[in-house]
């Protein structure tokens, strides 16, 4: 059953956000019990306002915040699915929303202007972090396992085939196999330097035909045989759908996109205790888990409420 949250301050947050062109979504997914995340004393009651982007991955990890936050107690407003990053950045900085996931990678190029990546994890974490507390009064909650970067794929039988399972693999088998280099990429990454020019100038691999395509079109390019390798998303649903292989990327080429909750620095101040419920959801995530929860979406055609309700159950967190 939805849950309905009519509340004057919902009210007064559906006007404001009408006004920026975000639509108000009150309703939960579920009603859930505590489960290893317990009723929390200082969240109880207090409103929390939960936003995402606009695409399956974020939706989700805005409904495993809801579910967890009301397990703990909160009065939970729903504002997942809001169409494009900047818009639901602008939401977070305007206080329009409480807290949604943002991704490093993302964080550091696009926000904070950056043009190198720092390769790893926990160094872009911690630059990221501290640059948004800086400039922004934005703070970082512990950063996910869950990595949504960039990577080459292939069908698992083609990678089993040849023994692949990184780009260093691919690079070597390439060389010998010049004939099999066949790509599909999109537009914009076949020609941009942190895409197919620099990954293919880091790792040497030759490339014999390169095809473009929409994202989505190139999952299933991979699929049937169009091309041997293509440009992926490395938590995409359609890698479990498709039975495609994630090539590891073991020369870090390509930026990290670790996911993180992120808040105003003041509002975790006052509620300190979110960290403690958020925290652990987020720890308990890895990118395999996140491609079988895209897919049960995107593939199976399940809602993402309850997807994320079920994950939840199944990892002990509500009941």
């Amino acid at each position: 059953m939805r849950r309905l949250l009519a509340t004057f301050g919902a009210v007064v947050l559906a006007s404001s956000l009408t006004a920026c062109g975000l639509d108000l979504n009150a309703a939960l997914p579920y009603e859930v019990k505590p489960g290893s995340i317990r009723p929390e004393p200082s969240l109880s009651g207090v409103h929390v306002t939960v936003g995402s982007k606009d695409f399956t991955e974020n939706i989700i990890l805005g409904y495993l915040a809801e579910l967890a936050l009301s397990a703990a107690g909160a009065k939970v407003t729903d504002l997942t699915n809001i169409s494009g990053s900047n818009s639901e950045r602008q939401a977070l900085l305007n206080e329009q929303v409480s807290l949604y996931w943002e991704y490093t990678g993302t964080a550091w190029i696009s926000y904070q202007g950056n043009d190198q990546p720092i390769p790893d994890e926990a160094g872009q974490y911690d630059a990221v972090k501290a640059a948004d507390e800086r400039q922004n009064g934005v703070t970082w909650l512990r950063y996910s396992p869950v990595n949504d970067t960039y990577a080459f794929g292939t069908t698992e039988a083609y990678a089993q085939a040849h023994n692949l399972r990184s780009t260093s693999d691919m690079t070597s088998f390439l060389r010998e196999h010049p004939d099999q280099a066949v790509f599909c990429v999109e537009t914009e990454f076949a020609s941009r330097q942190d895409g197919m020019p620099g990954v293919q100038a880091t790792y040497g691999f030759p490339t014999t035909t390169v095809k473009t395509f929409g994202t989505g079109t190139i999952y299933s390019a991979i699929a049937n045989g169009t091309c041997n390798f293509g440009e992926i998303f490395t938590t995409d649903g359609r890698i479990a759908g498709l039975n495609l292989r994630v090539l590891t990327d073991d020369k870090k080429f390509f930026p990290q996109y670790n996911a993180a909750v992120t808040l105003k620095k003041s509002f975790l101040e006052r509620y300190p205790a979110l960290r403690e419920v958020l925290e652990p959801v987020g720890d308990a995530l890895d990118n395999q888990q996140m491609i079988e929860l895209c897919k049960q979406v995107d593939v199976d055609g399940r809602d993402p409420g309850e997807v994320a309700r079920d994950w939840m159950v199944a990892k002990g967190f509500v009941s």
